[in-house]
């Protein structure tokens, strides 16, 4: 028998999801999960022709969908038991082309505030050399 999402805190529903049945979103990237740990986690894309925009380069929805991802999957690690979440902003800077050449692209959230009702996240996103290719910030409504 699965636990109750009720029961369980944001991180331990964050794994038990991922261990189940990853949400849409991941199978439609190729999202891979690196690390999740209470107010943090890092997943990784590998951008092919399938993600290009029509100038050739990895459409930058794919870039905000990855950000939006961490910051997000951040917030919900942190969340308490019988808690849920929703993005109300996403914030994003493009810094540098992504090529959709198989090069993964890591990106890290990390929360920076959580309140009751509100919490607030950043989100980078970098090529295998360590280079900025996107940042930007969430904020989250709470609801318990």
């Amino acid at each position: 028998m699965s636990p109750s999402q009720q029961e369980l805190n944001g991180l331990e529903q964050l794994r038990f999801g991922f261990e189940q049945k990853p949400a849409g979103i991941i199978a439609l990237t190729g999202m891979i999960v690196e690390e999740m740990e209470h107010g943090s986690v890092r997943f990784r894309i590998e951008p092919n022709e399938t993600m290009t925009n029509p100038l050739g380069t990895v459409h930058g929805g794919i870039a905000a969908t990855l950000l939006d991802s961490v910051a997000s999957c951040a917030v919900h690690s942190a969340l308490p038991a019988g808690s849920t979440y929703a993005t109300t902003q996403l914030n994003v800077h493009f810094t540098r082309a992504i090529q959709p050449d198989g090069t993964p692209i890591t990106g890290v959230g990390t929360v920076i505030h959580m309140g009751r009702s509100t919490a607030t996240a950043t989100g980078t996103l970098t090529d295998p050399e360590g280079r900025i290719v996107a940042h930007g910030s969430v904020t989250c409504a709470i609801r318990s």
